[in-house]
């Protein structure tokens, strides 16, 4: 920094003073800049989370049809069953020509991940949910078939589920909860597409 130069009648105190108010102007511009930047970082933070509910929103209601289709897609004269695993959701070989219920395997959009929790009826896939014990920030206005996602604590409670009657996602439904593969929770997860045997 170049030194600045006093005339002979200016005092010294007055230097030194403005050297200060200079520095202090300057600490004060970097101290509202990392304010601004952190208010920044929070607003693309909610926003990026809202982004990720509303896509759990969506992937978790593509596997709730999917498995509401392959359950109600049955062959004539066939039983109704659901799924056994997600491969029979891409494709479904009760049929001489195989069945997509499921354009493609998706992983939580909450978790990045390919594992899901899911919800078991006679050993078979009744519904999915997230593993995430995040707390969500969508709290109230839910599409129809999901209003009982209001005031979850996390969004392992957003159950995505067909009752085994085919009929609209059960709210609150009474299945055990286990991992993608059958093991208990507590187990290490599998990823999705991996046979359970």
């Amino acid at each position: 920094m170049k030194p600045v130069r006093r005339s002979p009648s200016t005092p010294r105190g007055s230097v030194d003073r403005a050297r200060g108010l200079v520095l202090l102007a300057l600490l004060l511009t970097l101290a509202l800049g990392a304010i601004a930047l952190m208010t920044a970082v929070d607003v693309w933070s909610m926003t990026r989370q809202r982004a990720r509910e509303q896509e759990l929103l969506f992937v978790g209601d593509q596997y709730r049809q999917a498995i509401e289709r392959y359950y109600l897609g049955a062959p004539p004269g066939a039983p109704r069953v659901l799924p056994a695993r997600f491969e029979d959701l891409l494709e479904d070989d009760r049929y001489p020509m195989p069945v997509r219920h499921l354009r493609r395997l998706y992983p939580d959009p909450i978790t990045g991940s390919a594992d899901w929790g899911l919800l078991r009826t006679g050993g078979r896939i009744a519904g999915v949910y997230s593993l995430s014990e995040q707390a969500p920030l969508k709290q109230a206005a839910f599409p129809p078939g999901y209003q009982s996602f209001a005031g979850k604590s996390s969004y392992r409670e957003w159950k995505f589920a067909v009752s085994p009657s085919g009929g609209p996602p059960a709210a609150n439904p009474a299945l055990p909860a286990t991992r993608v593969g059958g093991v208990a929770p507590s187990a290490p997860p599998r990823p999705i597409g991996q046979d359970p045997s």
